[in-house]
């Protein structure tokens, strides 16, 4: 079975909260005459109030936000039906009348139903540490990763007063880079997600890993894996993925990329040693799930990894120095798809496998 990207294919991720809650943006009205501050202050986004010094705030609040781009948008659904611009039966809008923190609309396209969220945005300049580390230089364009680190972060509604801070934007944005290099970045994780998707969540009817988190494992799996050869053929691409996903599920720690000191997989309710079970049985056997039609069946070349490897990527949890390329590779070299030709990452990767063969030996 060959390996083909599934382009076309894309689900949406669940969006967990990267912060917690802020207080809601402040305008200072006497912060600078002329600054077309009115729209911001007025009574039906904003709530007034005085602080010491007489100084007078103004606190944008999401719920009153969210209050006018609902009549907006129902203004405008209105005048698109007199005017015959939306045909019946293609939009719907019942969820306006649900008090949540986002807008939703239904619109159907033929025999597919795409669902939009609308939600209010307040950007704001804010340093981002961890796109500032020079580790992360080699794994994206330096032109890009420096005009991603200039950007403003987001602000998103967490509750009907206040915000929260969001990086869905910055990570957007560092995926777009990715996808400026030559390579099958961004394919592997096209295949993981229809994989996901498909097998381990069953049509998306189980709960499972979101398109967030495997988003997050490409852009380590960048970072680990930053030269050219690395992804220029689209089986070890995939692996490359598979690698780090698997060491995360198995010590139960996905870092967020922006804030590594937080654990994705915390709190999730997921059950974690079923999706190991789910992702080390496609890692080994990858052929019975990449078959989309059942004329494709035949069969299956025997599994790529014995059993007993769970052992080897709990690693980094007793260890954080094992959370490097070298350790990665030799989990690769165990997939056998280890096919690179550098001398000293072939050194760094021996090395690191003697510290590991007693353990390899006793456990898998």
């Amino acid at each position: 079975m060959s390996w083909t990207p599934a382009s076309s294919w894309t689900t949406p991720g669940t969006w967990r909260p990267s912060s917690s809650p802020c207080a809601p943006p402040r305008i200072q009205c006497a912060w600078r005459e002329g600054a077309n501050l009115e729209q911001w202050t007025a009574e039906d986004v904003s709530s007034i109030s005085s602080e010491g010094s007489g100084t007078c705030c103004s606190h944008i609040v999401p719920s009153k936000v969210l209050r006018v781009l609902k009549d907006l948008l129902v203004a405008a659904i209105v005048h698109c039906k007199h005017q015959s611009l939306i045909a019946p039966g293609s939009l719907n809008a019942d969820s306006l009348r649900e008090e949540e923190l986002h807008l939703s609309l239904l619109v159907s396209s033929g025999w597919r139903t795409v669902c939009f969220h609308v939600m209010p945005v307040v950007r704001r300049r804010q340093r981002v540490p961890a796109l500032e580390g020079a580790q992360l230089m080699h794994g994206f364009p330096e032109g890009s990763l420096k005009r991603i680190v200039s950007q403003k972060v987001a602000l998103v509604p967490a509750s009907a007063q206040h915000w929260r801070v969001c990086t869905d934007y910055l990570l957007t944005r560092l995926l777009g880079a990715l996808g400026s290099f030559p390579g099958h970045r961004l394919d592997s994780l096209s295949i993981l997600d229809r994989v996901n998707h498909e097998s381990w969540r069953d049509g998306g009817q189980s709960p499972g890993l979101t398109f967030g988190h495997l988003k997050t494992v490409l852009l380590w799996a960048a970072v680990l894996f930053p030269e050219p050869e690395d992804w220029a053929e689209l089986q070890g691409a995939v692996y490359r993925l598979l690698v780090v996903l698997l060491c995360c599920l198995a010590t139960r720690n996905l870092p967020d990329f922006l804030h590594p000191e937080r654990n994705l997989l915390a709190d999730t309710g997921l059950d974690l040693n079923a999706l190991y079970q789910h992702v080390e049985h496609f890692a080994s056997q990858p052929e019975p799930s990449l078959r989309i039609h059942v004329t494709h069946l035949g069969r299956s070349p025997p599994p790529r990894l014995g059993s007993g490897v769970k052992a080897l990527l709990q690693l980094p949890a007793s260890n954080p120095a094992y959370w490097a390329t070298a350790y990665f590779d030799v989990l690769l070299d165990k997939f056998q798809v280890f096919n690179i030709q550098d001398k000293d990452r072939i050194s760094a990767m021996q090395s690191i496998f003697q510290k590991t063969r007693t353990l390899d030996n006793e456990e898998c």
